[in-house]
Formats: structure tokens, sequence, C-alpha cells
């Protein structure tokens, strides 16, 4: 309505918009865990999987919409891929846990050593999923993260002491990434964002975190941490920076709007959704 757009149009608008970001949530969430917040009903590692799961489901999603858009042809097949994408992940996860436990028992090496294989491992189920991605589906992250609670379950000694080690490697990576981030994002479409830009945002999070509340409502959590999970979910950068400038490469009639929606929900959302997290995990969460 404010926009005219298609409504093929404002859905992909709507699905640019709606992922969390991992590079915000998921650094967040890890200190949480180290610290000891919210750990007694695993507040930080659902909203860890969340975040994870949430990117696989929009990333197809905005595949579909996108290709509707450019062809005008729709293929049920695209949306198949989103359970097997997770189930495939966590399957890879397992296996490759399972490895990395028994090598690591069996053979004595350093924890620096161990730290770089893991790394290796997981930067390859990267590639791996873009690979499997076009047939049947693959969900790297997903494979990543279960990988580490396997090696958690059944190897928590080493699992601990690694932490430390990625802890520190965090430093450095975390300015990294955030300046990748930073670096896609052109100052001069936000000079093309008027209030209805900002306002559509703040509408989008309001239904992203009504959404949230409801997912929540009849579990055990009480209301200080219903509301931390939902400021969890304010955070978008990561997913808007790789997917926000796609329609307009394509030449889709929406590809700039898109894009200024892109740069500006990361300009607003990830420094918001950051901040929040930080000032109210301690008055939310219990230790």
């Amino acid at each position: 309505m404010f926009f005219e757009v298609s409504i093929l149009e404002a859905a992909i608008i709507g699905a640019v918009m709606s992922a969390v970001s991992p590079a915000v949530v998921i650094p967040k969430m890890t200190k949480l865990i180290d610290e000891g917040y919210g750990t007694n009903k695993a507040i930080p590692q659902m909203i860890i999987t969340g975040a994870s799961v949430d990117d696989i489901f929009v990333i197809v999603v905005f595949t579909s919409l996108v290709a509707i858009a450019s062809t005008g042809t729709f293929e049920v097949s695209q949306f198949t891929k989103i359970p097997v994408s997770i189930l495939l992940g966590a399957i890879a996860g397992i296996l490759a846990g399972l490895l990395l436990v028994l090598v690591f028992k069996k053979f004595h090496m350093r924890d620096t050593i161990k730290t770089l294989i893991l790394i290796s491992v997981s930067v390859l189920f990267m590639p791996l999923e873009e690979l499997l991605s076009k047939s049947i589906g693959f969900s790297g992250l997903l494979a990543i993260m279960t990988m580490g609670l396997v090696i958690f379950n059944r190897y928590e000694i080493l699992a601990k002491r690694i932490s430390g080690k990625f802890s520190k490697l965090w430093v450095a990576a975390e300015i990294a990434l955030f300046v990748l981030v930073g670096s896609t994002v052109n100052i001069s479409y936000v000079l093309k964002a008027g209030f209805l830009t900002i306002l559509m945002i703040f509408i989008g999070l309001v239904f992203r975190l009504i959404g949230t509340y409801l997912c929540i409502v009849k579990t055990e959590f009480n209301q200080k941490e219903r509301l931390f999970i939902m400021i969890s979910q304010i955070p978008k950068a990561t997913v808007q920076a790789a997917i926000g400038a796609i329609p307009l490469s394509m030449g889709l009639a929406c590809g700039d709007l898109v894009l200024v929606f892109a740069v500006v929900s990361i300009l607003i959302t990830a420094p918001l959704g950051a901040f929040l997290i930080d000032i109210t995990h301690k008055k939310l969460l219990s230790e």
C-alpha cells in the first residue's frame, strides 16, 4: 500500500527483512553461555539454533520468490528443501563430531591444533552447502553447530578448553566480520530512505516480536525470559547484506527498494538489537 508494489514484490522485501543476523546474535549468545546467563533453561542455545534454522527458511523462501518474479513460474520442490537441509545438516554434524571426538581421543595433539582442525572442517561445510543446495539442500551452519554440540556431549573437558581458544580468536574475527558487513552497505541508498521505510521496518519488527511471543507462550519461560527472547530477534545484518542486492542485480523492478530496506534495516536494527541484548540480559535472565 505505502510503496505501490505488487504482493510478490512486497513478499520479496519481507523475505529479505525477516532474517535474524547470526553475526550479531551468535556471538552475543555465546558470551551469555560463557557467563552462565539463561543456561539453566538453555535460552542462549535455543536462540542460536533458532537463528540458524531461521536463515535456512529465509534463504529458501527468498530464492523461490525471486525465481517467481524473474521467470513467472513456481516450483514446490524449493520448499521441500527446508526439512531436507535441516536433516542433512544435523546428520553431517553428528557424524563429523563423532569422528573428531574419536580422532582427538586416539591421537595426542595440542589444543591449538585441534582448534585449527575444527575451523578447517567447519569451513569445508560451507562449500558443501553451496554444492548440495542446488540439488537436495544442506545447511552448513546447522552442521557446524551440531558438530560442536556432539563434541561437547562426548568430550566435555576438551570442549571447554577449545571454547577458550575460540573466545580468543573471536576478538579479531569479530572486528573482521563486522568490517565486511559494513563494507557491503552503500550509504547512497540510505539517503533514498524516507520516513515510510523506517516506519515499515519497525512495523515488521512489531509483527516479528508478536510472532516470537506466540511461539513461546506455552513454554516454561517466565515473562522476563520471554521478553529477552523477543529482543534477541531484532538484529538484522548478515543475511540482508548477502541477499539485499540480488533483486537489483537481476533487474527486478523492486530491486532498488529491496536494497534500500536491506541497508536501512542493518543500520537501525544491528546496533539496536546488540545494545538491547547487552543492557537487558542481566536483568531478564538468571545466572
